[in-house]
């Protein structure tokens, strides 16, 4: 019957690899442990960030954001402010236009470039001339747009917007003498379009 079993097979495994199973599972579980650790505090530390921020962003922070939401970024169109704001615009508009644009830049009236004196009662070239002013205050401004600025006015903004307005089929072609009734003024003679009320 011995036969029939035969030799018994070697399990024994040699000492050697035994340790190093052993070594090998214990660094494993270290590095575990230090993976767990480090994600933990990882959690940690963003969980008080995310509440430093959260403090920040409900104290003076979120005021702030507040009213920046409140105030324009930038100058709104003229057309979308209410009273008084809009009075306040308009008021610095016709100064800037018969202060600097029509004794600068327009000549006589005609057929071909027209001029209403009241020009203030045309919605559409209320529009297009604070736009235009807003154009000059930016690209007047050295700091902002360098020393090419003024060119970019005159050939991207003052030419278009001219040849809108005062073309002969544009906001002021009712206006003439005969028609109208307003009489247009040479520029030079410009009187004032509007006064402060003293007070």
């Amino acid at each position: 019957m011995a036969d029939d079993d035969g030799p018994e097979p070697d399990f024994e495994v040699p000492m050697g690899l035994f340790q190093d199973m052993e070594d090998l599972k214990a660094h494993v579980q270290r590095l575990e442990a230090l993976v767990k650790k480090l994600t933990e505090g990882a959690a940690d530390e963003t969980g008080e960030a995310s509440e430093e921020d959260e403090e920040d962003a409900g104290g003076d922070g979120a005021e702030e954001a507040g009213e920046e939401e409140d105030e324009w970024q930038y100058p709104p169109l003229i057309l979308l402010l209410d009273p008084p704001a809009y009075d306040e615009e308009l008021r610095a508009l016709i100064e800037w236009v018969e202060g600097v644009l029509v004794p600068g830049y327009l000549g006589e009236p005609s057929a071909d470039a027209r001029w209403c004196h009241l020009w203030f009662e045309h919605t559409p070239v209320v529009a297009r001339l604070h736009a235009l002013w807003l154009a000059w205050q930016e690209l007047t401004d050295p700091a902002t747009c360098g020393y090419t600025g003024p060119s970019v006015w005159h050939r991207d903004h003052l030419d278009p917007c001219m040849r809108e307005i005062r073309g002969s089929n544009g906001p002021f072609k009712g206006c003439t003498k005969g028609e109208h009734q307003i009489d247009h003024r040479v520029p030079s003679l410009v009187p004032s379009a509007w006064k402060l009320e003293e007070g």
